[in-house]
């Protein structure tokens, strides 16, 4: 009787183009990073549209925080997947993604053409210092939640060490880490138990479209043959893009190179984008020198401000780079900067797209028992002591353009200073904190 009631105030079955609708506004909308797009998703599709329950809701963010890459863009396509299978997972991916390509691609056009414009370089000033607070923030609020005990800790201070001081490539450190944690939790397990779900409510909320116990549909259930079809489908896209741009510029052209790299860092991004961030600019900056590290600096300022995952700084990388090395002539940088991006966003995401659709069938049909141990928790505490060594570098950069014998940049400390306790005292949101520090930096301009 209870379950006829559940199911009498269920709400109607969504067809495909409604949400399409819906992840294209999410695509327009999706401010705030990974943990505000992921309460976004939360706050609208379980507690207002009902299409997926809690439990459900927080059993794909399991998975999706387990695998490299941006969890939130993983969720969009896991809940998409979910309710109109494939399709529906490529839709809501591609639209989380798709207005964050364009709407950067036109932002780092304006400022490589007119970023020495006295009005650009103050908003940059302004938002720069800001950047910083907010790096430093986020180590501070994953910090809060992963590092639990002093084993933990400790495992985030040796991290910062071994990227800082070393000079170890991150994915090393995720491996490491993730070794740390495979034995640690044999050995300590409770040292090694991950932290709680962020996105829950704790609400007593009514039934659901897809609820605790509705089965999963016919294309959530596991079948080798689907799982090997889509690897050999994903293999070929990935690879018949990599094949025409070997033949046509050279396993060593830009692009080429573009889409080497930024598969690799799709498959190390463990931790989201900020914890990627240092892998992209040790490549980016150092191994391809496609951009400068102020440069790498403005990306994230401009990611911040547009909405989608920030992982899609990876899209200013790619653009600046092919701009940079003019890899279709002096007289053809637009088209260039935007290959660049496209391509850098096609093999980041690319990986993404075949983690839901190869392991979501898996992860449905383990429902209730799936178990996260010590690796993902080793590896999300490393990840606090990179994060912490990415705020590191962006103050310093940022309060010494010059390097520590030129002048100390006053007014840009007392912005991040300003921005930080915004963040941390007053719970301002990033967009917030972003144009105030925008505005503040255009005012000082003018007064300079």
């Amino acid at each position: 009787m209870e379950q006829d009631q559940k199911q009498m105030n269920a709400p109607d079955p969504v067809s495909f183009w409604e949400s399409f609708i819906y992840w294209l506004k999410l695509g327009f909308i999706s401010f705030g990073g990974p943990a505000g797009q992921i309460s976004m998703m939360h706050q609208e599709l379980v507690e207002k549209r009902r299409w997926i329950s809690e439990h459900r809701f927080l059993h794909a963010l399991n998975y999706t925080m387990v695998l490299p890459g941006p969890e939130a863009q993983q969720l969009a396509t896991y809940i998409g997947w979910l309710m109109h299978g494939v399709w529906g997972g490529i839709a809501a991916g591609f639209l989380f993604v798709l207005p964050s390509l364009f709407i950067l691609s036109g932002l780092t056009w304006v400022y490589l053409a007119y970023g020495d414009v006295a009005a650009i370089e103050g908003i940059l000033y302004g938002i720069k210092p800001a950047v910083t607070a907010i790096v430093l923030f986020a180590a501070f609020r994953i910090g809060s939640k992963a590092l639990s005990n002093n084993l933990l800790r400790f495992l985030a201070l040796l991290a910062f060490i071994a990227i800082t001081l070393f000079h170890i490539p991150f994915p090393y450190i995720v491996l490491i880490a993730g070794v740390i944690g495979y034995f640690g939790s044999r050995y300590a397990p409770e040292q090694f138990k991950a932290g709680g779900h962020h996105g829950a409510s704790g609400k007593q909320l009514g039934a659901a479209l897809i609820d605790d116990d509705t089965p999963p549909p016919p294309h959530a259930q596991f079948k080798w043959s689907r799982f090997f079809v889509f690897i050999l489908i994903g293999l070929a896209i990935g690879g018949a893009v990599m094949a025409a741009l070997t033949a046509i510029y050279g396993w060593e052209g830009t692009l080429t190179q573009m889409g080497i790299f930024f598969t690799k860092a799709a498959l190390v991004t463990f931790g989201g984008a900020y914890a990627v961030l240092p892998y992209v600019y040790q490549g980016g900056v150092e191994q391809y020198s496609w951009l400068t590290a102020t440069q790498m600096i403005d990306g994230l300022a401009l990611g911040e401000t547009t909405p989608g995952p920030l992982i899609m700084v990876v899209a200013f990388v790619g653009f600046v780079g092919a701009w940079t090395k003019e890899i279709f002539g002096p007289d053809m940088l637009l088209l260039a900067g935007f290959a660049g991006a496209s391509i850098a966003t096609l093999f980041t995401f690319l990986p993404s797209f075949l983690f839901i659709l190869l392991g979501g069938p898996m992860v449905e049909a383990t429902r209730g028992d799936i178990k996260f141990t010590g690796p993902l928790t080793a590896i999300t505490a490393a990840v606090v002591g990179v994060i912490l060594n990415l705020a590191v570098f962006f103050a310093y950069h940022v309060l010494w353009p010059q390097g520590f014998e030129a002048k100390f940049e006053w007014f840009a400390a007392v912005i991040g200073t300003l921005a930080f306790i915004a963040l941390f005292r007053f719970k301002i949101g990033i967009v917030t904190v972003i144009a105030g520090s925008a505005a503040i930096g255009l005012a000082y301009s003018f007064l300079v």
